[in-house]
């Protein structure tokens, strides 16, 4: 099933300079598992969990709030990824 993922502008060059990229997968997990290496290694550690600066939205969901990477998703879902920001 096609799940639309939008990058930030902190990510796209990772993604070949794309503000949408569109994969397949039942869930966040298996979405986040086909996104291109160069990015995925950019989204999670190396055990495979999303890293702590990066929250993937459901809707107005963060999927941490939901079933974290187990997330079921329906076709035509989005998923937007939005970094932590900090700063002073």
């Amino acid at each position: 099933m096609a799940i639309g993922v939008k990058l930030p502008a902190v990510l796209r060059p990772f993604a070949g300079g794309a503000e949408r990229v569109e994969v397949d997968g039942a869930t966040v997990g298996e979405v986040v598992a086909a996104l291109d290496p160069v990015l995925r290694r950019r989204l999670t550690d190396e055990q495979g969990a999303v890293r702590r600066h990066v929250n993937i939205y459901l809707g107005n969901d963060n999927i941490r709030d939901l079933d974290g990477l187990g997330t079921p998703l329906t076709d035509g879902d989005e998923l937007m990824i939005l970094p932590s920001v900090a700063g002073g």
